[in-house]
C-alpha cells in the first residue's frame, strides 16, 4: 500500500484529496504545516509527498528541499498561483509533477498513480499476483479472449476488463474503476459502471455460460476470478 503524505493547510481541499487517495487504496497522512510534514517524514518512509505551495510557516519548494535533505521523494506541487516562474521553479527542483488549483480529486489520484508507476515500475506483490481464470490479455494489441475466444468488447468494456486482469484476485472500488477507466469523465457514475459490468457479464456468459469470472462485493466494488 502506496505511502502518501499531503500537506495542505485548505481542510476542505485536504478532505477530498485524503478521500480520493483512501478509495484508491493509498495510506494517506494529512499535514496542516511544514513543521507537521518534516515531523512526520522523520517517523515515517512515505513513497509520495503532494505539497501545497502556499503553507503557512513554510513554502512548498523550500518544503520540498528540506523533505529531500532526508530522502529522494517524488513530490506533486498544488498551488493557487498561475505564474509561469512558479512551475519552473518547481519543475527546477525536481518536481514529478505540478498542479494548479481548483482541480478535480480524481485527477489529482491519476496524476500520483502515475507518478508513482515510474519511480515504483513494479508495486511490491505485482509479480506474485495469481493468474486470471481463462483470460489471455494481449495489452499491446489491447485484445481479450476469454477461453480461447476473442471477445468482443467497447473501449469502456476492454479497459474496465483490463483494470480487473491487473489485479486478479483483488476487489477494486468503483471510485478505483471509474479513476483508471472513465479518467476524467465526470458526468460518468456508478450506474456507469454496473451497466458496463452487466454488459461484460453478458458477454462472457455467451462463451461460457456456465462461469461467472467477474464478482460482485457489496458495498466495496468488483473483483476478477482466479485459479
Amino acid at each position: 500500500m502506496p505511502r502518501i503524505l499531503l500537506v495542505e493547510d485548505e481542510a476542505a481541499i485536504a478532505g477530498t484529496v485524503l478521500y480520493a487517495l483512501r478509495e484508491e487504496g493509498h495510506a494517506a497522512t494529512h499535514c496542516l504545516t511544514a513543521g507537521d510534514a518534516l515531523e512526520q517524514a522523520a517517523a515515517e518512509a512515505f513513497d509520495l509527498a503532494i505539497l501545497d505551495v502556499g503553507l503557512p510557516d513554510l513554502g512548498g519548494f523550500a518544503l520540498c528541499r528540506r523533505l529531500r535533505e532526508q530522502r529522494d521523494l517524488p513530490v506533486i506541487f498544488l498551488t493557487a498561483r498561475q505564474d509561469e516562474a512558479d512551475r519552473i521553479l518547481g519543475f527546477e527542483l525536481g518536481a514529478d509533477d505540478y498542479v494548479p488549483k481548483p482541480f478535480s480529486p480524481r485527477e489529482l489520484v491519476a496524476r500520483v498513480r502515475a507518478v508513482l508507476r515510474r519511480v515504483q515500475p513494479t508495486m511490491p506483490g505485482d509479480a506474485a499476483a495469481p493468474p486470471a481464470a481463462g483470460f489471455d490479455h494481449d495489452a499491446e494489441g489491447m485484445r481479450i479472449r476469454y477461453r480461447g475466444r476473442l471477445l468482443d468488447l467497447t473501449r469502456y468494456e476492454y479497459g474496465l476488463l483490463a483494470a480487473l486482469l491487473a489485479r486478479p484476485g483483488a476487489v477494486l472500488s468503483r471510485a478505483q474503476l471509474m479513476d483508471r477507466v472513465w479518467g476524467d469523465a465526470l458526468e460518468s457514475g456508478d450506474r456507469t459502471i454496473d451497466t458496463h459490468v452487466k454488459t461484460l457479464r453478458a458477454k462472457l456468459h455467451a462463451v461460457s455460460p456456465d462461469a461467472d469470472p467477474i464478482r460482485t462485493h457489496r458495498g466495496l466494488g468488483y473483483s476478477l476470478a482466479v485459479d
